[in-house]
């Protein structure tokens, strides 16, 4: 039997996270399928980019796209509707909103690999609110939302199976799509960090991330201008300037640093704070990969990744008030390293690569059998 044909596809690379580091193991496992995406920004991507077989849509030539790819919303859909998969066995897509809406060729089969269902279609109210819409974008933007959201729907139902990247993300797609999905949680450098001695670990507190609105960090700079307790923050973003603003003489921002001082930072911090709802949520088990604790809302990928009163402190609600307690608790227990450094073990690169790798296989076997009916519904944009 000749080798299966591959295709990756990617909402969009002009931009990096824990998202590119999914496909990037992907590519590792099938280092010659092409990358199919909207767009692809060599500049701001990492180099070994460049040398990947990568296909962008007719969206590549819009102007300014690739820094500002938001206000180009309605042609995403027929980027990918217009994508030509001809001759490939499986179709591996990696989405948050729209590779999974790429058309899949018959007789090949698609497996999405899913970071969330589209946040700004399903919570716009609330997205709109941390991402300070202006008004008049809130009074446009619903009823076109409203058409994105049977878009989103009919395109779930052409994908032959669903990976989600945690048990809040597998909730979503049943609840939005009505869809079951297995949970793989993603790849992360665990060995990047190693722990260091207790006499080692400083006094300071840390957060690492994108600094954006809708992460409230602003919760956190709150609590610990009340608490008096270090703090030093890793990222930039445009939430930035504002955080900066209301930030105390204990709290620190270093801006953006390498990889290698990132894990100093996770290995000697006392814990790091993560007050958002991530989807995942990869730094939380960086800091663990480093021997150290995290605290973190009780809410999307923390629930998996992190044990309440063994790996960290989970709290809730996202309320300084409510994080002030849980640094607090944090303070009065003890922590074993040893069990902290094995849970994140659980989370490994390998471990991911060997996962994906079995799934697709058991269902590449499968398609000889006699298949159930395909799903035949086809997604308009209309």
């Amino acid at each position: 039997m000749p080798a299966e044909r591959v295709a990756l596809v990617h909402d969009y690379l002009n931009q990096y996270g824990g998202a590119e580091r999914v496909l990037e193991a992907f590519h590792d496992l099938y280092p010659d399928a092409p990358v199919f995406t909207s767009i692809y920004a060599p500049d701001l991507m990492p180099s070994h980019y460049r040398d990947w077989d990568i296909r962008t849509s007719f969206m590549q030539r819009l102007p300014a796209v690739h820094r500002h790819h938001q206000p180009y919303l309605p042609f995403y859909p027929l980027a990918f509707r217009r994508m030509r998969l001809d001759g490939f066995d499986l179709i591996l897509s990696s989405s948050s909103a729209w590779a999974k809406g790429v058309p899949t060729p018959p007789g090949a089969i698609h497996v999405c690999y899913c970071h969330s269902p589209m946040r700004f279609a399903w919570d716009f109210h609330r997205y709109a609110e941390r991402e300070r819409l202006a008004g008049a974008v809130r009074r446009v933007l619903p009823p076109f939302l409203a058409l994105l959201r049977r878009w989103d729907v009919a395109t779930s139902r052409t994908v032959d199976f669903f990976i989600a990247n945690s048990t809040t993300v597998a909730k979503r797609i049943a609840d939005f799509w009505g869809r079951d999905a297995t949970v793989i949680y993603p790849p992360v450098d665990t060995d990047g960090a190693a722990p260091v001695a207790p006499s080692e670990v400083g006094d300071y507190f840390l957060l690492v991330s994108r600094l954006v609105p809708y992460k409230r960090f602003d919760i956190v700079i709150e609590a610990f201008n009340a608490l008096g307790l270090p703090l030093k923050i890793v990222g930039d973003g445009r939430a930035r300037p504002d955080l900066e603003r209301i930030a105390g003489p204990t709290i620190e921002f270093l801006g953006t640093v390498s990889d290698e001082e990132k894990y100093r930072l996770y290995a000697r911090c006392q814990a790091a704070i993560f007050p958002a709802e991530d989807d995942f949520g990869i730094a939380q088990v960086e800091v663990q990969a480093a021997g150290r604790p995290a605290i973190a809302l009780a809410a999307g990928g923390a629930l998996d990744t992190v044990i309440d009163g063994v790996t960290g402190v989970l709290f809730s609600p996202q309320t300084p008030e409510a994080l002030i307690d849980a640094v607090q608790r944090f303070q009065r227990m003890t922590f074993s390293t040893d069990q902290i450094v094995a849970h994140a073990a659980r989370f490994s690169r390998e471990r991911f690569l060997r996962e994906i790798a079995d799934f697709v296989a058991e269902r590449l076997a499968a398609r000889h059998a006699p298949p159930a009916a395909r799903r035949t519904e086809v997604a308009t944009w209309s």
